[in-house]
Protein backbone atom coordinates (compact mmCIF):
# COMPACT_ATOMS: atom_id res chain seq x y z
CA UNK A 1 0.00 0.00 0.00
CA UNK A 2 1.47 3.43 -0.60
CA UNK A 3 0.00 6.34 0.26
CA UNK A 4 0.80 9.73 -0.94
CA UNK A 5 -0.60 12.91 -1.87
CA UNK A 6 -1.48 12.10 -4.43
CA UNK A 7 -1.51 9.62 -2.19
CA UNK A 8 -4.32 7.25 -0.94
CA UNK A 9 -2.28 6.45 1.25
CA UNK A 10 0.16 4.71 -1.17
CA UNK A 11 -2.28 2.84 -0.13
CA UNK A 12 -2.11 3.33 -3.66
CA UNK A 13 1.31 2.71 -3.36
CA UNK A 14 3.13 5.34 -4.73
CA UNK A 15 0.53 6.52 -7.11
CA UNK A 16 -0.79 8.30 -5.93
CA UNK A 17 1.45 7.45 -5.39
CA UNK A 18 0.19 9.41 -6.23
CA UNK A 19 -0.72 10.81 -4.96
CA UNK A 20 0.26 15.59 -4.51
CA UNK A 21 1.64 17.21 -1.62
CA UNK A 22 4.29 19.69 -1.67
CA UNK A 23 7.31 20.89 -4.01
CA UNK A 24 10.61 18.98 -3.72
CA UNK A 25 14.40 19.31 -5.36
CA UNK A 26 15.07 16.81 -7.78
CA UNK A 27 18.70 15.39 -8.61
CA UNK A 28 18.89 15.72 -12.50
CA UNK A 29 21.74 13.75 -14.57
CA UNK A 30 21.82 17.16 -16.55
CA UNK A 31 23.30 20.03 -16.29
CA UNK A 32 21.37 23.37 -15.50
CA UNK A 33 19.73 25.32 -18.14
CA UNK A 34 21.75 28.48 -19.17
CA UNK A 35 20.16 31.93 -18.74
CA UNK A 36 17.75 32.90 -21.62
CA UNK A 37 20.39 35.18 -22.82
CA UNK A 38 23.21 32.64 -22.72
CA UNK A 39 20.89 30.13 -24.97
CA UNK A 40 22.02 28.59 -28.54
CA UNK A 41 18.75 28.68 -30.73
CA UNK A 42 18.22 24.72 -30.65
CA UNK A 43 17.93 25.20 -26.66
CA UNK A 44 15.55 27.90 -26.65
CA UNK A 45 11.85 26.94 -25.29
CA UNK A 46 9.60 26.19 -28.58
CA UNK A 47 5.80 26.18 -28.72
CA UNK A 48 3.68 22.95 -30.12
CA UNK A 49 3.90 19.26 -29.93
CA UNK A 50 2.57 16.82 -27.89
CA UNK A 51 4.19 15.15 -24.56
CA UNK A 52 3.64 11.82 -23.63
CA UNK A 53 3.84 10.26 -20.14
CA UNK A 54 3.20 7.07 -18.87
CA UNK A 55 2.09 6.04 -15.20
CA UNK A 56 1.77 2.47 -14.18
CA UNK A 57 -1.88 2.80 -13.05
CA UNK A 58 -4.91 4.12 -14.56
CA UNK A 59 -7.36 6.47 -12.62
CA UNK A 60 -10.50 5.08 -10.85
CA UNK A 61 -11.62 8.43 -11.53
CA UNK A 62 -11.21 12.09 -12.57
CA UNK A 63 -13.35 13.23 -9.37
CA UNK A 64 -10.58 14.56 -7.68
CA UNK A 65 -12.97 14.43 -4.19
CA UNK A 66 -14.17 10.55 -5.50
CA UNK A 67 -10.40 9.13 -6.16
CA UNK A 68 -8.45 7.17 -3.74
CA UNK A 69 -5.91 9.26 -5.24
CA UNK A 70 -4.48 7.63 -8.37
CA UNK A 71 -5.78 10.45 -10.48
CA UNK A 72 -2.87 12.76 -9.46
CA UNK A 73 -0.69 12.51 -12.72
CA UNK A 74 -3.90 13.99 -14.31
CA UNK A 75 -5.70 16.29 -12.67
CA UNK A 76 -2.61 17.64 -10.70
CA UNK A 77 -1.61 19.32 -14.52
CA UNK A 78 -5.48 20.28 -14.81
CA UNK A 79 -5.89 22.71 -11.19
CA UNK A 80 -3.50 24.23 -8.76
CA UNK A 81 -3.54 25.26 -5.48
CA UNK A 82 -4.00 27.56 -2.57
CA UNK A 83 -0.08 27.72 -1.40
CA UNK A 84 3.14 25.98 -2.70
CA UNK A 85 6.31 25.24 -0.74
CA UNK A 86 9.34 26.84 -1.96
CA UNK A 87 11.77 24.07 -2.89
CA UNK A 88 14.69 25.76 -1.27
CA UNK A 89 13.23 27.46 2.10
CA UNK A 90 10.48 24.44 2.59
CA UNK A 91 8.08 27.71 3.57
CA UNK A 92 4.82 27.90 2.40
CA UNK A 93 3.86 30.55 -0.10
CA UNK A 94 0.75 31.91 -1.82
CA UNK A 95 -0.45 30.59 -4.74
CA UNK A 96 -4.10 30.83 -5.51
CA UNK A 97 -4.10 32.88 -2.65
CA UNK A 98 -2.16 35.98 -2.92
CA UNK A 99 -1.50 36.26 1.10
CA UNK A 100 -2.45 34.17 3.44
CA UNK A 101 -2.44 34.82 7.84
CA UNK A 102 -2.93 32.07 10.59
CA UNK A 103 -4.16 33.37 14.16
CA UNK A 104 -2.36 33.17 16.94
CA UNK A 105 -3.90 29.89 18.52
CA UNK A 106 -3.61 28.13 15.41
CA UNK A 107 -6.73 27.13 14.33
CA UNK A 108 -8.36 30.25 11.97
CA UNK A 109 -7.01 30.18 8.68
CA UNK A 110 -7.85 33.45 6.24
CA UNK A 111 -6.68 33.37 2.44
CA UNK A 112 -7.70 36.50 0.14
CA UNK A 113 -7.84 35.14 -3.43
CA UNK A 114 -5.84 35.73 -6.44
CA UNK A 115 -7.46 37.70 -9.20
CA UNK A 116 -8.20 36.72 -12.67
CA UNK A 117 -8.13 33.16 -12.54
CA UNK A 118 -10.76 31.02 -14.41
CA UNK A 119 -11.50 27.58 -14.80
CA UNK A 120 -11.70 25.80 -17.94
CA UNK A 121 -16.05 26.25 -18.41
CA UNK A 122 -14.97 30.48 -17.91
CA UNK A 123 -16.20 30.30 -14.78
CA UNK A 124 -14.38 32.96 -12.20
CA UNK A 125 -12.78 31.45 -9.29
CA UNK A 126 -13.96 33.42 -6.03
CA UNK A 127 -13.62 32.79 -2.70
CA UNK A 128 -16.93 31.23 -2.76
CA UNK A 129 -15.53 28.74 -5.48
CA UNK A 130 -13.20 26.89 -2.97
CA UNK A 131 -15.90 27.27 0.06
CA UNK A 132 -18.37 25.11 -2.16
CA UNK A 133 -15.08 22.71 -3.19
CA UNK A 134 -14.38 21.94 0.59
CA UNK A 135 -17.99 21.64 1.67
CA UNK A 136 -18.79 18.99 -1.40
CA UNK A 137 -15.52 17.03 0.34
CA UNK A 138 -17.10 17.35 3.77
CA UNK A 139 -20.59 16.09 2.59
CA UNK A 140 -20.79 12.71 3.46
CA UNK A 141 -23.17 12.52 0.28
CA UNK A 142 -19.90 12.57 -1.91
CA UNK A 143 -18.79 9.85 -0.12
CA UNK A 144 -15.40 11.59 -1.20
CA UNK A 145 -11.84 9.32 -0.24
CA UNK A 146 -8.80 10.65 0.40
CA UNK A 147 -10.06 14.05 -0.16
CA UNK A 148 -12.34 13.29 2.81
CA UNK A 149 -9.53 12.61 5.33
CA UNK A 150 -7.77 15.86 4.15
CA UNK A 151 -10.28 17.47 5.31
CA UNK A 152 -11.12 16.02 8.67
CA UNK A 153 -8.87 18.49 10.54
CA UNK A 154 -11.31 21.64 8.93
CA UNK A 155 -13.96 22.10 11.09
CA UNK A 156 -15.73 24.95 9.08
CA UNK A 157 -15.64 27.20 6.06
CA UNK A 158 -16.75 30.58 5.20
CA UNK A 159 -16.11 32.99 2.12
CA UNK A 160 -17.72 36.49 3.61
CA UNK A 161 -16.90 38.01 0.05
CA UNK A 162 -15.27 37.06 -3.19
CA UNK A 163 -12.00 37.23 -2.05
CA UNK A 164 -11.81 36.19 1.57
CA UNK A 165 -11.66 32.51 2.19
CA UNK A 166 -11.90 31.83 6.01
CA UNK A 167 -11.13 27.72 7.25
CA UNK A 168 -11.47 26.40 10.98
CA UNK A 169 -9.95 23.77 12.32
CA UNK A 170 -10.84 21.77 14.90
CA UNK A 171 -7.58 22.08 16.61
CA UNK A 172 -4.03 23.63 15.66
CA UNK A 173 -3.03 21.66 12.85
CA UNK A 174 0.44 22.90 11.38
CA UNK A 175 0.31 20.46 8.63
CA UNK A 176 -2.90 21.67 7.11
CA UNK A 177 -0.89 23.68 4.81
CA UNK A 178 0.88 20.50 3.39
CA UNK A 179 -2.92 19.41 1.92
CA UNK A 180 -3.76 23.43 1.24
CA UNK A 181 -0.56 22.79 -1.27
CA UNK A 182 -1.89 19.85 -3.41
CA UNK A 183 -3.86 18.88 -6.38
CA UNK A 184 -6.15 16.50 -3.77
CA UNK A 185 -8.12 20.34 -2.00
CA UNK A 186 -7.54 22.17 -5.65
CA UNK A 187 -11.30 24.24 -6.62
CA UNK A 188 -13.12 22.68 -8.60
CA UNK A 189 -16.35 24.00 -11.08
CA UNK A 190 -19.73 23.81 -9.35
CA UNK A 191 -20.95 24.62 -12.54
CA UNK A 192 -19.30 21.71 -14.23
CA UNK A 193 -20.41 19.42 -11.21
CA UNK A 194 -24.15 20.45 -11.73
CA UNK A 195 -23.76 20.06 -15.34
CA UNK A 196 -22.21 16.43 -15.64
CA UNK A 197 -23.67 14.82 -12.47
CA UNK A 198 -22.67 11.32 -11.57
CA UNK A 199 -20.49 11.68 -14.93
CA UNK A 200 -18.39 14.55 -13.61
CA UNK A 201 -15.32 12.16 -12.64
CA UNK A 202 -15.45 11.56 -16.96
CA UNK A 203 -15.88 15.03 -17.84
CA UNK A 204 -13.38 17.32 -14.87
CA UNK A 205 -13.19 20.78 -15.20
CA UNK A 206 -10.18 22.59 -13.59
CA UNK A 207 -8.60 25.88 -13.83
CA UNK A 208 -5.20 24.59 -14.60
CA UNK A 209 -2.89 24.96 -17.66
CA UNK A 210 -4.05 21.79 -19.19
CA UNK A 211 -7.58 21.01 -19.98
CA UNK A 212 -9.30 17.84 -19.90
CA UNK A 213 -10.27 16.53 -23.73
CA UNK A 214 -10.74 12.42 -23.90
CA UNK A 215 -10.31 9.52 -21.84
CA UNK A 216 -9.89 6.08 -23.29
CA UNK A 217 -10.54 3.89 -20.37
CA UNK A 218 -7.32 1.06 -20.35
CA UNK A 219 -5.10 3.46 -22.68
CA UNK A 220 -5.34 7.40 -21.34
CA UNK A 221 -6.10 10.95 -21.32
CA UNK A 222 -5.51 13.52 -23.51
CA UNK A 223 -4.75 16.97 -22.31
CA UNK A 224 -4.61 20.54 -23.85
CA UNK A 225 -3.62 23.38 -23.22
CA UNK A 226 -5.50 25.84 -21.58
CA UNK A 227 -4.86 29.00 -23.81
CA UNK A 228 -6.27 31.63 -21.48
CA UNK A 229 -3.78 30.09 -18.32
CA UNK A 230 -1.92 33.40 -17.11
CA UNK A 231 -1.47 32.17 -13.27
CA UNK A 232 1.27 29.84 -13.08
CA UNK A 233 3.05 29.40 -9.44
CA UNK A 234 5.40 32.23 -9.02
CA UNK A 235 8.42 29.81 -9.41
CA UNK A 236 7.58 28.87 -12.84
CA UNK A 237 9.88 30.30 -15.23
CA UNK A 238 6.89 30.04 -17.88
CA UNK A 239 3.59 32.33 -16.50
CA UNK A 240 1.72 31.93 -19.63
CA UNK A 241 0.28 29.14 -20.73
CA UNK A 242 2.20 25.55 -21.36
CA UNK A 243 4.32 25.21 -24.28
CA UNK A 244 3.45 22.17 -25.15
CA UNK A 245 -0.01 21.45 -27.54
CA UNK A 246 -0.94 18.15 -25.94
CA UNK A 247 -0.13 16.41 -22.79
CA UNK A 248 -1.23 12.89 -22.75
CA UNK A 249 -1.33 10.50 -19.91
CA UNK A 250 -0.84 6.91 -21.00
CA UNK A 251 -1.52 3.61 -18.96
CA UNK A 252 1.54 0.72 -19.06
CA UNK A 253 0.84 -1.22 -16.15
CA UNK A 254 3.67 -3.41 -17.31
CA UNK A 255 7.24 -1.97 -16.58
CA UNK A 256 9.27 -3.69 -19.23
CA UNK A 257 6.66 -2.92 -21.63
CA UNK A 258 6.88 0.99 -20.60
CA UNK A 259 10.93 1.10 -20.56
CA UNK A 260 10.21 -0.07 -23.88
CA UNK A 261 7.53 2.29 -25.06
CA UNK A 262 10.15 4.99 -23.82
CA UNK A 263 12.95 3.48 -25.74
CA UNK A 264 11.37 3.41 -29.20
CA UNK A 265 9.87 7.11 -28.80
CA UNK A 266 6.44 6.61 -27.96
CA UNK A 267 6.30 7.92 -24.62
CA UNK A 268 8.31 10.55 -23.52
CA UNK A 269 8.61 9.87 -19.97
CA UNK A 270 8.47 7.10 -17.58
CA UNK A 271 6.91 7.74 -14.42
CA UNK A 272 8.27 5.48 -11.21
CA UNK A 273 11.07 3.63 -13.51
CA UNK A 274 12.20 0.71 -10.95
CA UNK A 275 15.58 0.65 -9.39
CA UNK A 276 16.83 -2.32 -11.10
CA UNK A 277 16.34 -0.61 -14.65
CA UNK A 278 18.12 2.81 -14.15
CA UNK A 279 21.52 2.18 -14.47
CA UNK A 280 20.77 2.26 -18.20
CA UNK A 281 19.72 5.56 -18.32
CA UNK A 282 21.99 7.35 -16.33
CA UNK A 283 24.53 9.08 -18.25
CA UNK A 284 23.10 8.35 -21.31
CA UNK A 285 22.89 11.78 -23.53
CA UNK A 286 19.16 10.24 -24.82
CA UNK A 287 17.38 10.42 -21.26
CA UNK A 288 17.23 12.51 -18.30
CA UNK A 289 16.94 11.06 -14.66
CA UNK A 290 14.77 12.61 -12.14
CA UNK A 291 15.61 10.85 -8.98
CA UNK A 292 14.61 11.41 -5.05
CA UNK A 293 14.31 9.93 -1.63
CA UNK A 294 10.63 9.35 -0.81
CA UNK A 295 9.56 11.38 1.76
CA UNK A 296 7.13 10.36 4.14
CA UNK A 297 7.01 6.42 5.62
CA UNK A 298 9.24 4.13 4.25
CA UNK A 299 7.89 0.39 2.96
CA UNK A 300 6.91 -1.37 5.64
CA UNK A 301 4.87 -4.68 6.84
CA UNK A 302 1.89 -3.68 8.75
CA UNK A 303 0.22 -5.63 10.99
CA UNK A 304 -3.47 -6.57 11.60
CA UNK A 305 -3.23 -5.60 15.40
CA UNK A 306 -6.71 -6.65 15.97
CA UNK A 307 -5.92 -10.00 15.23
CA UNK A 308 -4.81 -12.39 18.29
CA UNK A 309 -1.85 -13.11 17.25
CA UNK A 310 -0.32 -9.56 16.90
CA UNK A 311 -1.71 -8.45 20.39
CA UNK A 312 1.28 -10.06 21.54
CA UNK A 313 4.64 -7.96 22.07
CA UNK A 314 6.72 -10.57 21.51
CA UNK A 315 5.53 -11.81 18.39
CA UNK A 316 5.46 -8.32 16.80
CA UNK A 317 9.07 -8.17 17.86
CA UNK A 318 9.45 -11.58 16.41
CA UNK A 319 8.02 -10.42 13.18
CA UNK A 320 10.55 -7.09 13.03
CA UNK A 321 13.83 -9.35 13.75
CA UNK A 322 13.03 -11.85 10.56
CA UNK A 323 13.28 -9.42 8.30
CA UNK A 324 16.56 -9.55 6.64
CA UNK A 325 16.44 -5.60 5.15
CA UNK A 326 19.66 -5.02 3.98
CA UNK A 327 18.94 -8.44 1.19
CA UNK A 328 15.68 -6.48 0.42
CA UNK A 329 17.58 -3.41 -0.50
CA UNK A 330 20.14 -5.07 -2.31
CA UNK A 331 17.47 -7.82 -3.78
CA UNK A 332 14.44 -5.08 -4.85
CA UNK A 333 16.59 -2.06 -5.41
CA UNK A 334 19.75 -2.69 -6.42
CA UNK A 335 20.95 -0.71 -3.49
CA UNK A 336 19.34 2.17 -4.62
CA UNK A 337 17.58 2.95 -1.19
CA UNK A 338 18.39 2.87 2.65
CA UNK A 339 17.54 0.18 5.43
CA UNK A 340 14.83 1.76 7.63
CA UNK A 341 15.05 1.36 11.10
CA UNK A 342 13.00 3.69 12.21
CA UNK A 343 9.36 5.24 10.44
CA UNK A 344 10.35 8.65 8.89
CA UNK A 345 11.95 8.47 6.04
CA UNK A 346 15.98 10.33 6.11
CA UNK A 347 14.29 13.04 3.67
CA UNK A 348 11.45 13.58 6.43
CA UNK A 349 11.00 16.09 9.13
CA UNK A 350 11.50 14.05 12.61
CA UNK A 351 13.45 11.52 10.64
CA UNK A 352 16.87 10.84 13.67
CA UNK A 353 20.07 8.70 13.55
CA UNK A 354 19.47 7.73 17.03
CA UNK A 355 16.33 6.21 16.90
CA UNK A 356 18.60 3.17 15.09
CA UNK A 357 19.30 1.91 18.25
CA UNK A 358 15.50 0.91 18.80
CA UNK A 359 15.53 -0.37 15.62
CA UNK A 360 15.39 -4.25 15.15
CA UNK A 361 18.44 -6.04 13.93
CA UNK A 362 17.80 -8.97 11.82
CA UNK A 363 18.05 -12.43 14.24
CA UNK A 364 16.12 -15.58 13.06
CA UNK A 365 17.48 -17.29 16.26
CA UNK A 366 15.90 -14.68 18.69
CA UNK A 367 12.76 -14.15 17.08
CA UNK A 368 12.55 -18.13 17.02
CA UNK A 369 12.89 -17.69 20.77
CA UNK A 370 9.96 -14.99 21.17
CA UNK A 371 7.83 -17.09 19.52
CA UNK A 372 8.47 -19.41 21.35
CA UNK A 373 8.10 -17.82 24.43
CA UNK A 374 4.67 -16.65 22.89
CA UNK A 375 3.47 -19.58 22.66
CA UNK A 376 4.03 -20.72 18.79
CA UNK A 377 6.20 -24.06 18.95
CA UNK A 378 7.14 -26.10 16.35
CA UNK A 379 4.44 -28.89 15.19
CA UNK A 380 5.87 -32.37 13.46
CA UNK A 381 5.52 -30.25 10.26
CA UNK A 382 7.55 -27.49 10.81
CA UNK A 383 4.91 -24.92 10.87
CA UNK A 384 4.12 -22.89 14.27
CA UNK A 385 1.24 -24.17 16.28
CA UNK A 386 -0.51 -22.61 19.52
CA UNK A 387 -3.72 -24.19 21.35
CA UNK A 388 -3.90 -26.52 18.03
CA UNK A 389 -4.18 -23.21 15.84
CA UNK A 390 -1.10 -23.14 13.22
CA UNK A 391 0.00 -19.72 12.23
CA UNK A 392 -1.28 -18.81 9.13
CA UNK A 393 -1.39 -15.99 7.38
CA UNK A 394 -3.00 -14.07 4.37
CA UNK A 395 -0.57 -11.47 2.74
CA UNK A 396 -2.13 -9.11 0.63
CA UNK A 397 -0.50 -7.60 -2.06
CA UNK A 398 -0.51 -6.31 -5.45
CA UNK A 399 1.75 -6.92 -8.80
CA UNK A 400 4.05 -4.18 -7.73
CA UNK A 401 5.23 -5.56 -4.73
CA UNK A 402 5.31 -9.31 -6.11
CA UNK A 403 8.85 -9.45 -5.17
CA UNK A 404 9.00 -7.87 -1.84
CA UNK A 405 5.84 -10.14 -0.85
CA UNK A 406 7.68 -13.54 -2.10
CA UNK A 407 10.89 -12.42 -0.06
CA UNK A 408 9.02 -11.65 3.08
CA UNK A 409 6.84 -15.26 2.54
CA UNK A 410 10.35 -17.27 2.44
CA UNK A 411 11.65 -14.91 5.46
CA UNK A 412 8.50 -15.84 7.78
CA UNK A 413 8.48 -19.39 6.40
CA UNK A 414 11.76 -19.83 7.53
CA UNK A 415 10.22 -20.42 10.91
CA UNK A 416 7.60 -22.11 10.64
CA UNK A 417 5.03 -19.47 9.99
CA UNK A 418 3.20 -19.87 6.89
CA UNK A 419 1.74 -16.67 4.95
CA UNK A 420 -0.06 -17.33 1.68
CA UNK A 421 -0.07 -14.19 -0.36
CA UNK A 422 -3.10 -12.72 -2.17
CA UNK A 423 -2.34 -10.59 -5.19
CA UNK A 424 -4.95 -8.21 -6.30
CA UNK A 425 -5.17 -5.55 -8.95
CA UNK A 426 -4.47 -1.87 -7.41
CA UNK A 427 -8.19 -0.81 -6.95
CA UNK A 428 -9.29 -4.19 -4.59
CA UNK A 429 -5.25 -4.01 -2.74
CA UNK A 430 -6.21 -0.36 -1.84
CA UNK A 431 -9.92 -1.21 -0.78
CA UNK A 432 -8.91 -4.40 1.36
CA UNK A 433 -6.61 -2.25 2.83
CA UNK A 434 -8.87 0.23 3.94
CA UNK A 435 -11.37 -2.95 5.19
CA UNK A 436 -8.63 -4.52 6.97
CA UNK A 437 -9.24 -7.46 5.03
CA UNK A 438 -5.83 -8.72 5.65
CA UNK A 439 -3.35 -10.37 8.24
CA UNK A 440 0.01 -8.59 7.17
CA UNK A 441 0.18 -6.16 4.24
CA UNK A 442 2.73 -3.54 2.62
CA UNK A 443 2.26 -0.30 2.95
CA UNK A 444 4.81 2.98 1.67
CA UNK A 445 3.38 6.95 1.88
CA UNK A 446 5.19 9.40 0.59
CA UNK A 447 4.23 12.60 2.16
CA UNK A 448 6.63 15.52 3.05
CA UNK A 449 5.61 16.40 6.56
CA UNK A 450 5.41 13.67 9.37
CA UNK A 451 1.60 14.34 10.03
CA UNK A 452 1.89 10.87 8.28
CA UNK A 453 2.31 9.32 11.31
CA UNK A 454 -0.95 10.59 12.42
CA UNK A 455 -2.95 9.94 9.26
CA UNK A 456 -1.41 6.14 9.40
CA UNK A 457 -1.40 5.25 13.46
CA UNK A 458 -3.67 7.80 15.15
CA UNK A 459 -6.83 6.33 16.44
CA UNK A 460 -9.46 8.73 15.24
CA UNK A 461 -7.67 7.44 11.89
CA UNK A 462 -8.97 3.84 11.78
CA UNK A 463 -12.23 3.42 9.55
CA UNK A 464 -12.26 6.96 8.21
CA UNK A 465 -8.48 7.27 7.19
CA UNK A 466 -5.65 5.27 7.00
CA UNK A 467 -5.14 3.62 10.32
CA UNK A 468 -5.08 0.41 8.68
CA UNK A 469 -3.67 -1.96 10.62
CA UNK A 470 -6.46 -1.04 13.56
CA UNK A 471 -3.57 0.66 15.98
CA UNK A 472 -5.30 2.08 19.07
CA UNK A 473 -2.72 3.77 21.89
CA UNK A 474 -3.94 6.37 24.00
CA UNK A 475 0.27 7.89 24.08
CA UNK A 476 0.84 7.01 20.67
CA UNK A 477 -2.54 9.53 20.03
CA UNK A 478 -1.08 12.14 22.75
CA UNK A 479 1.88 12.51 20.77
CA UNK A 480 0.31 12.81 17.69
CA UNK A 481 -2.02 15.56 18.85
CA UNK A 482 1.03 17.46 19.95
CA UNK A 483 2.77 16.92 16.63
CA UNK A 484 -0.31 18.63 14.68
CA UNK A 485 0.20 21.55 17.38
CA UNK A 486 3.88 22.25 17.83
CA UNK A 487 4.35 24.94 15.73
CA UNK A 488 8.35 25.76 15.95
CA UNK A 489 10.42 23.49 13.82
CA UNK A 490 13.26 21.73 16.74
CA UNK A 491 10.30 21.39 19.20
CA UNK A 492 8.52 19.47 16.53
CA UNK A 493 11.60 17.79 15.38
CA UNK A 494 11.54 16.37 18.78
CA UNK A 495 7.89 15.07 18.95
CA UNK A 496 8.25 13.18 16.25
CA UNK A 497 11.39 11.86 17.26
CA UNK A 498 9.31 10.47 20.83
CA UNK A 499 6.93 9.25 18.47
CA UNK A 500 8.76 6.66 16.58
CA UNK A 501 10.36 6.06 19.46
CA UNK A 502 7.38 4.60 21.10
CA UNK A 503 6.54 3.07 18.04
CA UNK A 504 9.42 1.09 17.41
CA UNK A 505 9.78 0.22 21.47
CA UNK A 506 5.65 -1.20 20.91
CA UNK A 507 7.23 -2.71 17.27
CA UNK A 508 3.96 -2.06 15.65
CA UNK A 509 5.41 -2.11 12.16
CA UNK A 510 8.49 -3.61 10.23
CA UNK A 511 10.13 -0.28 9.29
CA UNK A 512 12.23 -2.21 5.60
CA UNK A 513 13.77 0.62 3.42
CA UNK A 514 13.54 3.68 1.83
CA UNK A 515 13.46 3.88 -2.04
CA UNK A 516 14.06 6.71 -4.23
CA UNK A 517 11.05 7.97 -6.92
CA UNK A 518 12.80 7.61 -9.75
CA UNK A 519 11.32 9.36 -13.99
CA UNK A 520 12.95 9.12 -16.61
CA UNK A 521 12.40 11.70 -19.99
CA UNK A 522 13.25 11.35 -23.13
CA UNK A 523 15.85 14.02 -24.12
CA UNK A 524 13.33 15.54 -27.03
CA UNK A 525 11.47 16.94 -23.79
CA UNK A 526 13.74 19.64 -21.80
CA UNK A 527 12.91 21.60 -18.87
CA UNK A 528 10.86 19.26 -16.75
CA UNK A 529 10.91 19.58 -13.41
CA UNK A 530 9.53 18.30 -10.12
CA UNK A 531 6.12 19.34 -8.23
CA UNK A 532 4.30 17.09 -5.62
CA UNK A 533 6.36 13.59 -6.59
CA UNK A 534 5.00 14.38 -9.87
CA UNK A 535 6.74 15.74 -13.21
CA UNK A 536 5.56 19.90 -13.81
CA UNK A 537 5.52 20.56 -17.40
CA UNK A 538 5.00 24.18 -17.11
CA UNK A 539 8.07 24.98 -18.62
CA UNK A 540 8.59 21.84 -20.53
CA UNK A 541 8.83 22.09 -24.34
CA UNK A 542 9.37 19.58 -27.36
CA UNK A 543 12.50 19.56 -29.33
CA UNK A 544 11.50 19.43 -32.71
Amino acid sequence: MVKKKQRFHGIILGLIIMICTSLVVACSTQSTTPEPNQQPEADKPKTGGTITVAYASEADTLDVHKSVGNDMGVTWNMGGSLVYKDPVTKEFKPNLASEFKISEDGKTYTFTIRSGVTFHDGTPLTAKSFKDTFERIKNPKTKAKLAGIVMMPVKTVSAPDDKTLILELHEPNVSILEDLGTGVTQPLSMKAIEKYGEEYGRNPVGMGPWKFESWKAGEGVTLVRNEAFKWAMPLDENQGPPRADKLVIKTIPDKSVMLAALENGTIDVAFDVPAKDIKKYRNNPKYQVLELLRAGIPLSLYMNLTKPEFQDIQVRKAFNMLVNKQAMVHAVLMGEGEVAQSLLSPSTLGYDKSLEKYGYQYNVEEAKKLLDAAGWKLNGEGLREKDGKVFTLSFLSSARFEMQAQLLQAMLGEVGIKATIQNLEESAFSDGQMKGNFDVTMVTYSYDDPDALYQSFHSSQIGAGFNISGLKDGKLDALLTKGRATAETEARKQVYVDTQKHLLEQAYVVPIYSDKLFVVVSSRVKGVKWTSYSPNFQDSWVEK
